[in-house]
C-alpha cells in the first residue's frame, strides 16, 4: 500500500533473464527493502529480488509488462519510487494500491505559472472511476482530476510535483501508468452489483 508522495527517484538501468527481471538504479533510497519487499517504480508494485548497493533487481511478470509502461522503459529513463506505507506513515495523498488499471496517453502539456497542466486520454471503461476533484494516480504520483471529459481527463502539476517527480519531464504522446482510486472502485463495484437482478 503507497500514497502517492513520491520522495524518490532512480533510474531504469535495463532488463535481466530475458525480460524477466528488472534492475533499477537508487541512490539514496533508505531504507532500501528487503528482499521479497515492495517497492512502487513509475506507480507499479514491484517485489525486490536483491539489492546490491544502489542497484536493486525486481521480479517482472508478463501481466506486468503487458499492462503498465515498464516494459517500454530506456536505460537511463527516470523513475518515482516509494516506500510501503506503513502504520506511522502520514497518508499525505491518497490510498494507491500499485496495481495499475490501464495506460494513458499525454495529449498536451501546458504551462500554467507557477506550474503546469496536463490532459491524459485514458480507455473509456475506467470513465465511471473518476470524478472531478477526486483522486488519479499518474505513474505513482497522487493527484487531482482538475478537469474530467468523456476520454481525458487534467491534472495541475505543482512546482513540487515537477522537481520531485519524472512528471516534470511529461511531453504530449508519453504513456502513463493510471490507477484509479481504489475506494471509487469499491463503491461502482458494489452499486453495480446491487443492480443486478437477483
Amino acid at each position: 500500500m503507497f500514497t502517492g508522495i513520491v520522495t524518490h527517484q532512480g533510474l531504469f538501468r535495463g532488463f535481466g533473464r530475458g525480460r524477466q527481471e528488472l534492475v533499477v538504479e537508487a541512490p539514496g533510497l533508505r531504507p532500501a527493502p528487503d528482499p521479497g519487499g515492495s517497492l512502487a517504480v513509475n506507480g507499479v508494485c514491484l517485489s525486490l529480488l536483491e539489492a546490491d548497493k544502489d542497484r536493486l533487481r525486481f521480479n517482472l511478470s508478463r501481466e506486468t509488462l503487458e499492462r503498465t509502461t515498464l516494459g517500454a522503459l530506456k536505460p537511463g529513463d527516470g523513475l518515482n519510487l516509494e516506500l510501503p506505507l506503513t502504520l506511522s506513515s502520514p497518508l499525505a495523498g491518497h490510498i494507491v494500491t500499485g496495481h495499475i488499471d490501464a495506460v494513458g496517453r499525454v495529449v498536451k502539456v501546458s504551462s500554467r505559472p507557477p506550474g503546469k497542466r496536463a490532459a491524459v486520454s485514458y480507455p473509456a471503461e475506467l470513465r465511471p472511476y473518476f470524478i472531478p476533484k477526486g483522486s488519479v494516480a499518474l505513474d505513482g504520483v497522487s493527484l487531482t482530476v482538475a478537469s474530467l471529459g468523456p476520454s481525458s481527463f487534467e491534472v495541475e502539476l505543482i512546482p513540487l510535483t515537477l522537481e520531485g517527480s519524472n512528471l516534470g519531464r511529461l511531453r504530449a504522446g508519453a504513456r502513463v501508468n493510471i490507477e484509479c482510486d481504489m475506494i471509487g472502485k469499491y463503491v461502482y463495484n458494489w452499486l453495480s452489483q446491487r443492480r443486478r437482478p437477483g
